[in-house]
């Protein structure tokens, strides 16, 4: 039989066919526009075309300084199409220092080569998916890693043998294994500033707190002797692939669906937040007991995909949703029978939040990415400030907007501040629905003329211009 199509249903399909391209050319000429100004607005950038998709990037200690760069590690994931195993890499990428680059080196890069500041260091085949990694302050060459099972992943990235992705090839050892979820615990995943401590959540809607120091003699001992050998072990035996395993400190029950972000209170290994399905935002006491102490319902209109806490003020935490926004709350305006709404929301992208992050070196800015391919930076404080609507800007730019990244083509699924390198970001995307590829990772940093203070700025300027007549006459 011939299927019948009313003419109803093929104009609806025109329409959407129509729609797609339209946005595709939007999305083309947004980067085209873009390029044209990465001079302009950027003091350093550089472009990594990947392979295979990543999921998560993160700094990494610096491990040497030059005269006009610094070396750094830089820890990412690799989401292979099976054929081989999926990878934990740690690289190392030359970070130039500001002022240095210029602006034609700046421009010109290669969409599809790698770059020649970023290089492997070091492999380690991660038995299954490497959804997200976190670095511990304490000592950011141990990482946690999420994977798709309930299990959490600890690593010593420096004792960790280098290991090469080739068929059937057997998988690394992790150094530790936590266990506690009772289902697959895929992207809440936070280390604590204060502690070694892990916070985890996942879709038995838990969250799972654990204290790396519950086995921390037994790492120090096996680090010299049976880790290096271990790690090259195969899975014959499930507990030698594994590796040594504790359970949790706490396990905390109040949301109603899949735990999504977890967050520590930057002062406070005690002190906790989570987000999730349930659109709620959850705080946590490990002292009062394994319920919540504060519960946000309807923090959003939609799924919460990301939290984090500020660490110069502790009393702002960031949410953002699946409805599209970012919202920040003020935790002094949440204990019982206050205010439970935001403090401000921030709308400014067209799919999906991600990812949000508070700057390390300036405490009302933030950034923000989103599946629209943005990563967004803002500054709160310049909301409903005379300044935030004066001077040339886009117009009906969103309050406290003052940045946007447009260099990724596809949706941003992680992005990373270096604490050590001020204004200096590692983000990454996902490029297969536009491209069918695997991915793009960027470091890259805005001109300092866009976030210093407006009098300095205009000092400098008027330098420059006295400078330039100087040179003319």
């Amino acid at each position: 039989m011939v299927p019948f199509y009313s003419s109803e249903c093929v104009e609806l399909g025109r329409k959407k066919m129509k729609g797609l391209k339209e946005k595709e050319n939007e999305k083309e000429e947004r980067y085209t526009q873009w390029k044209s100004l990465l001079p302009t607005l950027y003091d350093w950038f550089a472009n990594h075309n990947l392979v295979w998709p990543s999921l998560s990037c993160r700094w990494g200690p610096q491990v040497e300084q030059a005269t006009y760069k610094n070396r750094h590690r830089l820890y990412l994931s690799e989401q292979t199409d099976g054929s081989v195993s999926n990878t934990l890499v740690i690289a190392n990428c030359e970070v130039v220092k500001p002022r240095v680059a210029a602006a034609e080196h700046i421009s010109q890069f290669n969409e599809e080569a790698r770059s020649p500041f970023v290089r492997k260091f070091k492999t380690i085949l991660h038995p299954g998916e490497v959804n997200r990694i976190r670095e511990l302050p304490q000592n950011s060459k141990i990482v946690a890693t999420h994977t798709d099972s309930p299990k959490v992943l600890i690593w010593n990235v420096e004792t960790q043998p280098n290991r090469h992705a080739v068929l059937d090839a057997s998988t690394s050892r992790p150094d530790l294994v936590l266990t506690g979820h009772k289902d697959n615990a895929e992207f809440a995943l936070a280390m604590c500033h204060t502690e070694p401590f892990v916070l985890s959540g996942g879709k038995d809607k838990c969250v799972v707190l654990w204290s790396v120091h519950d086995h921390i003699t037994t790492l120090a001992a096996e680090a010299g002797s049976n880790i290096k050998q271990g790690s090259e072990v195969g899975g014959n035996s499930e507990k030698a692939a594994e590796g040594p395993s504790i359970g949790p400190r706490g396990i905390y029950k109040g949301h109603a669906d899949t735990v999504e972000d977890v967050q520590f209170c930057p002062s406070s290994a005690q002190e906790f937040c989570s987000v999730g399905d349930d659109s709620c935002l959850i705080f946590w006491d490990a002292r009062v007991g394994p319920t919540p102490v504060v519960k946000v319902d309807k923090a959003h209109d939609g799924d919460l995909h990301c939290v984090d806490w500020n660490s110069h003020d502790i009393n702002f935490i960031l949410t953002g949703s699946a409805d599209n926004t970012v919202h920040m709350f003020d935790r002094r305006n949440l204990t019982k029978g206050r205010v439970r709404s935001p403090v401000y929301k921030f709308e400014g992208h067209d799919a999906a939040v991600l990812c949000v992050q508070w700057n390390p070196d300036k405490s009302s800015v933030f950034g923000s990415a989103a599946e629209d391919g943005m990563l967004n930076i803002w500054d709160h404080h310049k909301v409903g400030k005379t300044s935030d609507s004066a001077g040339p800007k886009a117009p009906n730019t969103p309050p406290g907007l003052f940045f946007r990244h447009a260099g990724h083509r596809d949706r941003i699924v992680d992005f990373h501040w270096n604490a050590s390198e001020p204004w200096t970001i590692v983000s990454v995307s996902d490029d297969c629905e536009s491209s069918g590829g695997g991915g793009t990772l960027q470091i890259w940093r805005m001109i300092d003329l866009i976030y210093r203070p407006e009098e300095e700025v205009l000092a400098e300027l008027d330098t420059l211009k006295s400078h330039i007549f100087g040179c003319n006459s």
